[in-house]
């Protein structure tokens, strides 16, 4: 009998997992998670090292994260000069009124500023007298008396240059406009 056992296989020599005898190897999730936590802790690695950098080199830059919201210098070196232009002001003073319910009486006197190294702007503007006083007869009269007032006046300047560029000139651009006179008047 002691020999069927041995045949068997049932003797106390043989390790139990049935096979060539080893370690069993783990499986599925249990085999992946090792190397996915590795990859993470590389990940943050980099991550915290990118962070840190990018900090440093920012407040090295900003001098040590002081704010620069201050107004620079007026003697700066770094302040760009302000463009120069040449003024085209043959458009003469120009009466009309608002378009209020109140009727308010406008004057208004004005310069158009193009860029210096425009040649044709100069030329432009003087074949288009007639039709630049118009335009600004029209503009002035399509407004309400507070869109006149001070305070509105850059605003103004941008809709009155926006409208010329796209309205009246053709080769030549509006670059500035200087009020040498604007009065409204409540009738």
């Amino acid at each position: 009998m002691a020999e069927d056992d041995d045949v068997l296989g049932d003797s106390g020599d043989a390790p139990e997992g049935g096979g060539g005898g080893g370690a069993k190897k783990p499986s599925g999730l249990g085999a992946l998670l090792p190397n996915l936590l590795k990859f993470v802790a590389i990940g943050l690695g980099a991550l915290i090292f990118i962070v840190t950098v990018t900090v440093i080199t920012f407040n090295f830059m900003n001098k040590g994260g002081k704010p620069q919201t201050g107004v620079a210098d007026a003697a700066s070196p770094y302040i760009g000069k302000r463009p120069e232009y040449l003024y085209f002001n043959s458009i003469g003073t120009v009466r009309t009124r608002t378009k209020d319910v109140t009727s308010h009486s406008v004057v208004v006197d004005m310069a158009i500023g193009y860029d210096m190294n425009d040649k044709n702007a100069a030329t432009e503007l003087t074949t288009r007298l007639y039709e630049l006083q118009d335009f600004v007869r029209n503009f002035f009269s399509s407004k309400y008396a507070e869109e006149l007032s001070t305070e509105r006046e850059a605003r103004l300047k941008q809709e009155i240059i926006e409208a010329l560029n796209t309205r009246v000139l053709n080769s030549s651009k509006a670059k500035n406009i200087v009020f040498k006179q604007l009065d409204v008047m409540e009738l």
